[in-house]
């Protein structure tokens, strides 16, 4: 059943991420996305590691990593930075393992960057809006 298998892989995800630290939750224990793009960086996460990019125990490394690394700056740790250092486990991740370079995904942040200030209030945020693009 395809609702049993992703059930189990967002599970694991959760596990493994509840071992370095837990996964903000709502009262019916399902995960809580702040923003939209809070839950695509999960969903990023399950299918890079489908694809084999990394396995659960470089995942939690990766983002014990990332926590500690905001922490050693003075990060507010009251969890709203969470999925910050979420996606910047998965950028160290690819960047560590080659799959991408510094430079790519500087210019992809900056890309966002100019989508956002070229947006409308209220309106989507879409690579698309680039003005670059």
């Amino acid at each position: 059943m395809p609702g049993r298998a992703t059930l189990s892989r967002h599970e694991d995800l959760v596990r493994v991420a509840a071992n370095v630290a837990p996964i903000p939750r709502g009262d019916d224990g399902a995960p809580v996305f702040r923003e939209p793009w809070e839950a695509q960086a999960f969903a990023m996460t399950l299918a890079l590691y489908e694809q084999g990019l990394f396995t659960w125990t470089e995942w939690a490394a990766a983002l014990s990593a990332a926590i500690k690394r905001a922490q050693a700056t003075g990060d507010c740790d009251d969890g709203s930075t969470y999925y910050q250092h979420w996606l910047s486990a998965i950028e160290q991740l690819v960047r560590d393992k080659g799959f991408v370079s510094e430079e790519a995904l500087a210019e992809r942040r900056d890309a966002w960057d100019r989508a956002a200030h070229a947006t409308p209030h209220g309106q989507p945020i879409l690579l698309e809006n680039d003005p670059l693009r």
